[in-house]
């Protein structure tokens, strides 16, 4: 099975490089793509330990090795559904201009995804991002209008700020140690010499994840973006750099984790949650609103680091908040890639976004007011939905270490995200329908309910994954929370 697993990152890019030279086919050759990567993750999900391999038979530091645990497989995992979703729903298809560019650009967008899971090394790390970032801008600025040309420059600059900060940084860990494994760095890191190179790949990791307060270039770009490419933009690439970010601190160097940086990661969370929900409150346009959601529920990973940190990392609350922070980011992609989805189709008949506009609209498109529905029962953490496992596992940790302070950014988030949602639904319920409207087949609307249908299943069959991400976690933290 471990010879299957670099065919996960070279399958999306050989994929791309197809769709370059063959544009009237991308969609095919995405679809096929998507449905070999599924069909190779399928035997993964059942393995009972992580799998590891080294390319060419050379070993870390000299090689590239590559590794396939419960945290790379949950998030290959559902970045193959969300990737699986938008190969069909995307509406681009025949020899055009976007289409030619849309079908490379997601499929390399998904082999850097998956170059970024799998790889343990800081540099390749460095490559994987790159990668994303260059085809997230170029998927933003896709429709060429000016809105989006503006949004994905001030993704660009973000993009390479992150990237230059997380460059430097592991330039000084190299520097110091002669290597960049993370398997291999826990026995060379030590505190003082390697704060700055910590600090300095850190703080390029939270702008490339738009952690508040380096939110700014995120709602403009996945609004501007267009419907399919706001799906994968929000629900996959901020948790690539989150992903990094966790291999960083829990993996690479663990004892640099004082409860200072901690509690700092847990405070901007926090405000993260409390700053997006609010801001999304705000917002006239549908698709706004969803990127300002976004930015509240990306806080929610945040509190994985007080929760499970540094000591606390073989604690018996530590798997709970570990596997919530997991299992929101998954019912996050579902719920974030449908609603997204939605607003696609939602624009396509109505002309516009404006949440004014959409009254009426359950009487026109059920299916999808339906998924956005179930959607926001996930973000909002309402039973029996993923989002409700992952907040109620957060609340319940906090609480289990004694830490109840960190219980109120969920509990308030909740609240929020209630409020800000029910606007769009309340509307989408309300009398007359709109009567010059475009027809939305309901073949289209079946792909964002399955989408939102998966983050409430991702609650009720809730065992299996939870089981499935603590392989390769502290043996004394998979006790998890009774």
């Amino acid at each position: 099975m471990i010879a299957f697993v670099p065919l996960l990152p070279a399958l999306p890019l050989l994929g791309a490089l197809v769709a370059v030279f063959w544009p009237a086919a991308g969609g095919a050759v995405a679809a096929s793509v998507a449905v070999a990567v599924s069909l190779l993750l399928i035997p993964l999900a059942g393995m009972r330990a992580p799998l590891a391999t080294d390319l060419g038979g050379w070993v870390p530091p000299l090689g590239i090795a590559l590794q396939m645990d419960g945290l790379a497989v949950a998030f290959a995992g559902f970045s193959a559904v969300v990737m699986l979703a938008v190969v069909v729903a995307a509406p681009f298809r025949g020899t055009g201009r976007i289409a030619a560019a849309f079908w490379p650009l997601a499929l390399l967008l998904w082999g850097a995804l998956n170059a970024i899971f799998l790889s343990r090394d800081l540099f390749n790390l460095y490559v994987g991002l790159e990668l994303l970032s260059l085809a997230a801008v170029s998927l933003v600025a896709l429709d060429g209008k000016a809105e989006a040309i503006a949004a994905a420059l001030r993704y660009l600059v973000f993009a390479l700020i992150g990237s230059l900060l997380y460059l430097l940084g592991a330039a000084l860990v190299y520097a110091a140690h002669g290597s960049l494994d993370l398997a291999d760095l826990p026995q060379r890191v030590v505190a003082a010499p390697d704060l700055l190179a910590a600090g300095l790949m850190t703080a390029g990791l939270l702008v490339k994840t738009a952690l508040f307060p380096f939110h700014a270039w995120l709602p403009p770009a996945h609004s501007g973006a267009p419907a399919a490419a706001s799906a994968m933009l929000s629900a996959l690439v901020p948790k690539a750099s989150f992903y990094i970010l966790l291999r960083l601190w829990f993996d690479g160097m663990p004892d640099l984790g004082e409860p200072v940086f901690l509690a700092l990661m847990g405070a901007l969370g926090t405000a993260a949650i409390l700053y997006g929900g609010l801001m999304a409150l705000r917002q006239d346009r549908l698709k706004l609103l969803i990127a300002y959601s976004t930015v509240a529920q990306l806080g929610y990973l945040f509190l994985v680091f007080p929760l499970a940190g540094g000591a606390d990392a073989a604690q018996p609350w530590a798997a709970g908040a570990w596997t919530a922070t997991v299992f929101h980011a998954a019912a996050h992609a579902f719920a974030k890639a449908a609603m997204f989805l939605c607003a696609g189709l939602w624009l396509a008949a109505l002309g516009h976004d404006r949440i004014e506009g959409l009254r009426g609209m359950v009487r026109t498109t059920p299916m999808l007011v339906f998924a956005f529905a179930l959607s926001a029962v996930s973000l909002m953490g309402l039973p029996p939905s993923g989002g409700f496992t992952a907040k109620y596992l957060m609340v319940t940790s906090a609480f289990a270490a004694g830490t109840p302070l960190w219980a109120l950014g969920p509990l308030a988030g909740g609240l929020l995200a209630a409020v800000y949602l029910y606007r769009p639904l309340a509307e989408a319920f309300g009398a007359p329908a709109p009567q010059d409207i475009r027809p939305v087949p309901r073949s289209r609307q079946i792909v964002p309910l399955l989408l939102a249908l998966m983050a409430i299943l991702l609650g009720v069959f809730s065992n299996p994954p939870f089981d499935l991400v603590q392989i390769g976690r502290p043996a004394a933290a998979v006790e998890g929370v009774e």
